[in-house]
């Protein structure tokens, strides 16, 4: 075991206790240990020949053993009936502006049955196509950007097949029409999508639609899987137990009978080599499998668990890196994951600085009236000038000068000195208060509504920031960074990012480095897009603005 393990016995049971099933109370021993013959050690003397019969005596044990997933079923029906609604009010949409005389078209169909037809068809085509491009997987669902990526793809797909379909009959179907319901059906369906993982997350966080997982590991290895669930519940993890990758004793200094202990608050229930019952006991329906195991033992359990319907994951022992980096690269029969450099530079970057500057410029000309009105109430409020400028630090260490609106009085940094002891970060590094004296009364409503932070629009349109990026750190907070910290520095700050969409000045630092890291790491302008989106929710729910 490892220290992460709590030292005490769950329920005050023996040794080698599993929870029940039904009530999670204390079940019963594991079962025993069979009798081997002599000189022969589990997985190892026994040849081909003893692996195959241990992994039939365990397949036959599960044999009668579904994982139930039932809520999934759900959720993929709530899916369809969205894209469908999406294709439903698409077409209409098309058909009402095409022959609803709203607008004057250049020409007018012969005849509009072709236009009827499709209307009726496109709906349930639309499903079918998202179901062909297996945008309905579970594995895709509930989170990353591979959902909205495949719906985009079917939409495209199904486009040009209309297209060559149409081309070929030389059916009569004006390209208005097209153009405005294909494009129509993929904004509402990527829209109910978010809705649909909208309402599974707020599920999921009230302990609702969730795998019930079994981490198949020790040490470290399994304490980190088991960590990123408990902080993560949208993840839809629930460990429901530890399997212990071998048995306690034949690689450490523990004693067999520790095996009643707890991984951070998850119980033990069992070895590999009692996996099946281990499955069986906690009505598991995913098993994660951290990345010490051996190849051996891997291939016995997944012999294990087939016709079971229980999802297998192999952990790999990098983190954080996530999306279109990582590949699956079969080597003489080994699966290798390919990991791609991050892409710091490119078409992608320019693609990057091109839309921030179009969109910092374009807000910033729609909300000229409300930049003067914030302004005014400043100056009118407190002392000093409406805008506060700073020194931070951007891409590669530069130095450049952020703005924002004043929420504080002049002599704020004067006054920092006499409140530190009331820094509410421990480590130092930032300093943070819910009730800082020094912030004025409009200040406080800026800051209420993230609204002190719209001049950044000028660092974006002048090239200093980004729209998503890491926060832009203080020289003084740069100078105490650890060498890892520094990659935080390789792309542009931003005027929002990870850490403003998890909890901002409620988050510890080392968990927003960690975020602002993991950006750095995984950087797309799909995620940038989601960050934005979820941005507005954030500034909303009001959540660490202060």
């Amino acid at each position: 075991m490892t220290e992460t393990m709590s030292g005490h016995r769950r329920g005050g049971a023996g040794p080698n206790v599993v929870a029940s099933p039904r009530s999670g109370a204390p079940a019963g021993a594991y079962p025993p240990a069979q009798p081997r013959p002599a000189g022969s050690q589990p997985g190892l003397s026994g040849g081909r020949h003893s692996v195959g019969r241990a992994s039939a005596v365990a397949a036959a044990e599960t044999a009668g053993y579904r994982a139930q997933v039932t809520w999934e079923r759900r959720y993929v029906r709530l899916l369809i009936l969205f894209d469908a609604a999406a294709c439903v009010l698409a077409v209409a949409l098309a058909f009402v502006v095409r022959f609803g005389h709203f607008v004057r078209f250049d020409s007018e169909p012969v005849s509009i049955q072709p236009y009827i037809v499709m209307t009726a068809l496109l709906p349930p085509a639309w499903v079918v196509a998202m179901s062909l491009n297996r945008a309905y997987e579970s594995r895709f669902l509930g989170g990353g950007s591979e959902e909205f990526r495949r719906v985009v793809n079917s939409a495209a797909r199904l486009t040009a097949a209309v297209a060559i379909v149409s081309y070929a009959t030389k059916a009569e179907i004006a390209r208005s029409y097209v153009l405005i319901a294909f494009p129509a059906a993929t904004v509402l369906s990527v829209a109910g999508r978010v809705v649909g993982r909208g309402i599974l997350h707020r599920m999921r966080r009230a302990g609702r639609c969730l795998h019930r997982v079994l981490v198949v590991g020790a040490g470290e290895s399994a304490a980190t899987l088991v960590r990123l669930a408990q902080r993560d519940p949208t993840s839809g993890w629930a460990v429901v137990g530890v399997v212990l990758d071998r048995s306690p004793g034949r690689h450490s200094h523990d004693r067999p009978e520790r095996s009643g202990f707890d991984l951070l608050g998850v119980p033990i229930v069992g070895t590999s080599e009692t996996l099946h019952t281990a499955i069986t006991a906690t009505h598991a329906t995913t098993v994660a499998i951290c990345p010490q195991m051996d190849g051996e033992t891997l291939r016995r359990v997944l012999w294990t668990l087939e016709g079971s319907d229980v999802d297998v994951l192999v952990s790999s022992a990098l983190t954080d890196v996530t999306g279109p980096r990582i590949s699956i690269r079969p080597v003489a029969g080994l699966p290798l994951l390919h990991i791609e450099e991050p892409e710091l530079t490119g078409t992608r970057r320019v693609m990057k600085g091109v839309f921030d500057r179009v969109v910092a410029g374009t807000v910033m000309l729609l909300f000229l009236p409300l930049f003067v009105a914030l302004g005014v109430a400043v100056r009118l409020t407190s002392r000093g000038p409406a805008l506060f400028r700073q020194v931070r630090v951007g891409r590669g260490g530069e130095h450049f000068t952020m703005f924002k609106f004043r929420s504080m009085y002049v002599d704020a940094e004067a006054r920092k000195a006499d409140l530190e002891s009331l820094n509410e970060r421990g480590e130092g590094l930032l300093f943070k208060m819910r009730d800082d004296p020094r912030i004025t009364r409009v200040g406080k409503f800026l800051r209420k509504w993230s609204l002190d932070e719209l001049p950044q629009l000028l660092n974006v349109v002048n090239g200093s920031m980004s729209l998503v990026g890491p926060r832009p750190p203080l020289p003084s907070e740069v100078a105490r960074y650890e060498v890892d910290v520094h990659r935080r520095l390789m792309v542009k700050p931003g005027l929002t990012g990870l850490w403003q969409i998890s909890g901002r000045s409620d988050l510890e630092w080392d968990e927003s480095v960690r975020l602002d890291l993991r950006y750095v790491e995984n950087w797309s302008l799909a995620m940038d897009f989601v960050i934005l989106w979820r941005t507005v929710f954030a500034v909303l729910r009001r959540e660490g603005a202060y």
